[in-house]
């Protein structure tokens, strides 16, 4: 079976699920709440009707819902029975929360296959996109208005068009997906630029989501730790990481991860792309400030990324984006934060001091890949996510 063959039968599954869950949604409302002795012909064809849907649902890895909505008139009856004996009915109420705790869990185990079904076609398609539209955009001016056509241009409508397919009615988070599409739609020069700056980091998220989310596990060794924990271990604990086998977008990401993460931060967002060389992206956040006597404020943060390797930050960089924090809308900025996986020159460092040291916003700190380590070495977790 190919991908396309098991997305239909995906997307009828879930339509019989729909099915199922509409049927239990009425059905729920003749279930006993105390002593019965008869049953409602509308609820026998509820039953029925239960009954036929349950051939729509394919079986995920080894189980399916097999069991028939409960027959009212034993309910009741057992309900009578738990009365007179003066005990709690749990085995009524079991017995009536079954169908609906069946299909959660059956609409679970649906949810994760697809994902599993989706997610290497849809990590492929983040690639080709994101190689295609920087090829697209090469000799294209920001503001053109040339209606772009071409192999590759038709190559990304047909992978946008697959990326939706391949999502389903997976929920989308962003709210630049209707602007994806309006670009999509016009296709001027000047949109196409619009989706790679903008609509496309932005709902890049979301579609790989669709395939891997925050309680899918990550893969681990067969290994017993308590067994490896007690035997002879060799080697020594580090907190570098491996900058090298990130890249910008993966570095963007940690950064995002981190601030999350950090005591005292909320709200981050993502910002704009910057019009930097390195076309790099700005996180924006919160940061909560108690003043000792009860009083609590916060503070705007800007967070530049600067996955710079091989090159340290001087300071025209610096000082240029100290100027363009002017550009950025209210709230005012109070503190920007420059995190680099490189390091910064000594000019910059002294030049920095010195800026703070006249207690104009926004004030400046440095995070050089020193830094960044301490902090992700408070949280293991978002290491182990690094590509």
């Amino acid at each position: 079976m190919d991908l396309t063959e098991l997305l239909i039968v995906f997307d009828r599954t879930l339509a019989n699920l729909k099915k199922l869950d509409d049927v239990w949604e009425r059905a729920k409302a003749f279930m006993p709440q105390g002593p019965a002795v008869s049953t409602d012909p509308e609820y026998e064809d509820l039953r029925r009707a239960w009954a036929d849907l349950l051939a729509g649902l394919p079986p995920i890895e080894g189980w399916t819902i097999v069991d028939e909505l409960p027959d009212i008139v034993a309910l009741g009856q057992a309900l009578w029975g738990y009365a007179e004996l003066g005990e709690p009915p749990l085995s009524v109420w079991a017995a009536i929360e079954k169908p609906g705790n069946d299909l959660a869990e059956y609409r679970y185990k649906l949810n994760r296959s697809r994902r599993m079904a989706v997610r290497d076609r849809l990590e492929q398609l983040v690639v080709s996109i994101e190689s295609d539209l920087s090829i697209l955009l090469e000799d294209v001016e920001r503001d053109s208005s040339e209606v772009l056509s071409g192999e590759v241009r038709d190559r990304l409508a047909e992978s946008f068009s697959e990326v939706e397919r391949l999502m389903g009615d997976t929920s989308r988070q962003s709210d630049r997906w209707g602007d994806l599409n309006r670009h999509l739609s016009f296709g001027q020069g000047h949109d196409w630029h619009d989706i790679q700056e903008m609509d496309w980091p932005s709902v890049k998220s979301d579609v790989l989501a669709a395939g891997l989310t925050g309680v899918d596990p990550l893969p681990v060794p067969d290994v017993d730790l308590g067994f490896a924990a007690t035997g002879r271990l060799t080697g020594t604990a580090t907190s570098a990481l491996p900058w090298d086998h990130l890249n910008e977008e993966g570095f963007e990401r940690l950064l995002f991860d981190l601030l999350r993460n950090l005591e005292n931060h909320q709200n981050v967002q993502w910002l704009q792309r910057t019009r930097a060389a390195d076309r790099g992206r700005d996180l924006s956040c919160e940061r909560v400030i108690h003043d000792g006597a009860g009083g609590v404020r916060t503070e705007r943060v800007v967070v530049q990324a600067k996955h710079w390797k091989t090159k340290s930050i001087g300071v025209s960089e610096i000082s240029t984006n100290v100027a363009n924090m002017d550009l950025i809308s209210p709230p005012i900025v109070r503190v920007l934060v420059f995190a680099t996986s490189g390091t910064f020159t000594l000019d910059a460092v002294d030049w920095c001091e010195r800026h703070n040291e006249k207690g104009v916003a926004p004030s400046i700190e440095l995070w050089p890949h020193s830094r960044l380590e301490s902090l992700l070495a408070a949280h293991p977790a978002l290491v182990v996510l690094c590509p």
